[in-house]
């Protein structure tokens, strides 16, 4: 079992115990997994399918290992993940609908998980939907989704839930630690604290990237706490947002090229759509990502401003929030944090980005400069 496995089996301990009850009984044709990003489903979904391919193998440690590889050269094991914001329908029928239709190359059993279910488009749902009424008995599949409310419920009802809690702090600090994927003493923590258990988040934090949003961000809170422009720190958010986009685009494009290459059906309409689909995800993500932070910010000065810097988790950022929480109104601050989440859901019905930016910075200057008690020059 791989550490990564390990960390997740221990931090979801009702997961775990479902999923071992499970192979003692015998597995259903179909679960889903569902719960928070980074939350350990991929490593439990990989160790649960090893487990049922080594169960049904006369070599089971040799199935067991194969499975467990990334990628897995196992033939009876498909991973499905969207190369773009979507599955791409034919891609779906191909690898998961037509191919439970053969017997297993080896051993007994064949399993699929098809990671992010809820990009699949309705259209590949409702094909994947006899496979899971009727699957062959050597099949199982396990759906794996951070948004089960985007799924059919006709879907969702055929298979067996399993549940994941979001990561503890503590967990993810520790993994970041153990990982060495950069950053070090405050930096990590406070990482641990902002990603709300998504550990794929809590790296992300500690990229270039991460912390140029992060830098962008304290731009933001500190103009609309001083009475300054904030416009040009939204606008980089917005910049910062668009390069991320631009990048998964290009990422996107450049994986489906190659499986065209490689022989599946691919128009050059199908490669643009997806590949243009996966920049406006990403995109998207990049700026509601901003705005969590914004929040978050505002939530710690709330904290600092009541005495409870112990509370922040921009841990490695106290050094800003002392100063910027005294004379602050705590109230005021919690008003902050309900203005931007507000702007977040206005984000999501495709209100124009930069008005609501714009709107935003007008409605933090004007609670804070409500309840702010101003300071003496010097000491700004």
């Amino acid at each position: 079992m791989t550490a990564a496995i390990e960390d997740s089996t221990a931090h979801q301990p009702r997961a775990q115990m479902a999923l071992d009850a499970a192979l003692k009984a015998g597995p259903s044709h179909a679960y889903l997994f569902r719960g928070p990003r980074g939350s350990g489903k991929r490593e439990m979904a990989r160790w649960f399918a090893a487990e049922i391919l080594a169960g049904a193998a006369e070599d089971s440690a040799d199935a067991r290992r194969r499975a467990l590889m990334v990628p897995s050269p196992h033939p009876d094991f498909v991973w499905l993940a969207p190369k773009g914001a979507q599955h791409m329908v034919e891609e779906v029928r191909e690898r998961v609908i037509r191919a439970s239709a053969y017997r297993p190359y080896e051993g007994g059993k064949r399993v699929f998980v098809i990671e992010a279910a809820e990009a699949m488009r309705d259209e590949s749902q409702n094909a994947l939907l006899k496979t899971l009424e009727e699957p062959p008995g050597f099949v199982h599949l396990i759906l794996l989704s951070s948004e089960p409310s985007a799924l059919l419920e006709t879907i969702a009802s055929r298979c067996q839930p399993v549940d994941f809690a979001p990561l503890p702090p503590e967990a993810v600090e520790a993994s970041l630690r153990e990982s060495g994927g950069g950053g070090e003493g405050n930096e990590i923590a406070a990482a641990a604290r902002l990603s709300a258990g998504d550990l794929e988040l809590a790296r992300l934090l500690l990229t270039e990237q991460g912390r140029k949003l992060r830098g962008e961000v304290e731009g933001f809170a500190t103009a609309v706490l001083s009475d300054g422009d904030a416009a040009p720190s939204w606008r980089a958010m917005l910049k910062t947002a668009e390069e991320a986009g631009e990048e998964a685009e290009s990422v996107a494009r450049e994986a489906l090229e190659s499986e065209k290459e490689a022989g599946m059906k691919r128009s050059a309409r199908d490669i643009g759509d997806a590949a243009k689909r996966a920049g406006r995800r990403r995109r998207t993500e990049l700026l509601d990502l901003g705005l969590r932070l914004l929040a978050a910010w505002f939530r710690d000065l709330t904290a600092v401003a009541s005495g409870a810097a112990d509370l922040a988790y921009n841990a490695d950022r106290l050094d800003l929030l002392r100063p910027q929480a005294d004379g602050l109104d705590p109230s005021a601050a919690r008003r902050a944090v309900e203005l931007v989440e507000d702007t977040r859901r206005r984000l999501d019905l495709n209100v124009s980005e930069e008005l609501a930016l714009e709107a935003l910075q007008f409605r933090l200057g004007r609670t804070v400069s409500d309840a702010l008690i101003r300071r003496p020059q010097s000491s700004k």
